[in-house]
This record gives structure tokens, sequence and C-alpha cells, in this order.
């Protein structure tokens, strides 16, 4: 379905349980209720939807992992950049301020 994978990284990001087939409509809270009270949800006995269920959910936390890597890359370079650029500024200060003598 189109859009699926963005409707499921949603449940993952807010850390909700993603609905599985016959739970759709039913919030999160909802489907923790009924399971706690002791009904079996119709996706929970099936063994192919919990292996489609797992992957993907596996797939949207390596999206979420892969976008945190690459953020966490991004904030190191940006940090390296910035102390090369003040050692670059303050070797030429000290050239500078040497030659004036």
């Amino acid at each position: 379905m189109p859009g699926e994978g963005q409707a499921i990284a949603s449940y993952v990001m807010s850390g909700q349980r993603i609905p599985r087939r016959g739970e759709v409509g039913l919030t999160s809270k909802q489907i923790s209720n009924y399971e706690d009270l002791g009904y079996v949800m119709s996706g929970s006995r099936h063994k192919r939807m919990n292996a489609i269920r797992i992957r993907k959910e596996n797939q949207v936390y390596s999206v979420e992992e892969k976008r945190a890597l690459s953020l966490l890359n991004f904030e190191e370079k940006a940090a390296r950049e910035k102390k090369l650029m003040a050692d670059m500024r303050a070797f030429l200060k000290t050239k500078a301020g040497g030659e004036e003598k």
C-alpha cells in the first residue's frame, strides 16, 4: 500500500505498537487493554503476519538508525571543521602578529 511505510514509521517514532490486520482503527492503548483482558488479537495468531510485522518494524528501525547515525556523523564533521577553522584562525593570527614586529 502506498504510504504504508510512512504510517508504520509514525507509529514507531511515537513509541506506539504497530497495528496488525484486524486491529486497524483501534488505538495502541485499546489494543493493549484488550490483550491485557485476555483477548487474542487476530494478527497475534498468525506466524506469517507476525513475520511480516517484525520485518516491517525492523525496516523502520533500520531507517531510523540510519537517520540518527547520519545526523551524528554530520554533527561530528561540523565539530571537526569548527575546530580546524579555530586552529587556522589562531595560526593566522600568530603569523600576522609576528610579521608586524
